[in-house]
């Protein structure tokens, strides 16, 4: 199993793409203190005033997919996908393919594409601890037996018409530029990549180097600026992902040091199709949801043009 390798197009074309946003601007579900009080409403309305196509998921939209669809419908957004808390790491295919049924059939009756995959098994993006100590794969053979799990499970996935988006995350077994390297490697095309620019950086990588690697099999694009200042404080300090959060390690595209002009250039010229979206956990008391939204569109806005 190998990393396959996209041609490059050398198009200077319009970006086909569509831009869309995760409501954790506004609410985010792991720290409600960062602003759980604000309703899904304001959220849906103020995304869709600024110019966003659609939201992924979080924990305020219904579960049931009729009202998800009437939802979304009303206020005349798409569903992008939706965040699914896999445990590969620590149980078998078949486990899994029981877990995911009600978010694989939500996602699929409201025309999502690909799922995000975020591996939680063993991970400490919410545990009080450093992310030094995220857990790690001890041997090769290990990532193998991930890899064939992974693979087999994003096979049932494309069954359904949903494309496996993993998320390389902080605190989990997939974090470093090592890690997608490894992953990629000991997976098939069954797996899409999905690339967080964030977390790549955070991560100790180079984000424009990393998705060039691995833009063969990019299936799905988180933007998220970062602060290095901050970045640099959280390593030295020691501190929680959930801290490194409330500090501000993350903003939106265009506020950071992230260059997002290089990245959505390796997109173009890999004939990227899918979504591009704004993803920025950060304390909306602090950044403004609002304002904060808008600048993360308008800069992509002007560059996917």
């Amino acid at each position: 199993m190998g990393t396959a390798t996209a041609m490059s197009t050398g198009s200077t074309s319009a970006l086909e793409v569509k831009i869309g946003i995760n409501p954790i601007s506004w609410s985010n579900d792991d720290l409600p203190s960062l602003g759980g009080e604000t309703p899904l409403a304001t959220a849906l309305a103020e995304g869709k005033r600024i110019g966003y196509r659609g939201f992924e998921l979080g924990n305020k939209f219904p579960s049931e997919s009729k009202a998800l669809r009437e939802l979304m419908s009303g206020y005349g957004l798409e569903v992008v996908s939706g965040w699914y808390s896999g445990r590969l790491a620590r149980r078998s295919v078949d486990e899994e393919i029981v877990a995911v049924g009600p978010h694989l059939r939500k996602l699929a009756e409201n025309g999502c594409k690909v799922m995000v995959y975020g591996e939680v098994a063993d991970a400490i993006q919410g545990e009080p601890q450093a992310l030094y100590r995220r857990p790690r794969f001890a041997s090769d053979a290990d990532w193998r037996a991930y890899g064939e799990r992974l693979t087999r499970f994003g096979r049932y996935l494309l069954e359904h018409g949903v494309r496996l988006g993993y998320h390389h995350h902080m605190g989990a077994y997939v974090e470093s530029p090592a890690d997608i390297d490894h992953l990629m490697a000991a997976t098939g095309d069954e797996v899409g990549l999905l690339f967080d620019s964030g977390h790549a950086t955070f991560g100790g990588g180079d984000p424009v180097e990393i998705l060039r690697r691995h833009i063969g099999r990019v299936c799905h694009v988180h933007c998220k600026d970062v602060r290095p200042a901050v970045m640099k404080m959280a390593r030295n300090r020691q501190w929680t992902f959930l801290q490194s959060v409330i500090n501000g390690v993350f903003t939106v595209p265009g506020d950071g040091a992230v260059d997002f002009a290089s990245i959505v250039a390796e997109l173009r010229r890999a004939g990227y199709r899918g979504w591009l979206v704004v993803e920025a956990e950060q304390d909306p008391a602090v950044a403004p949801s609002y304002a904060f939204a808008e600048k993360g569109f308008r800069t992509l806005q002007e560059l996917v043009q």
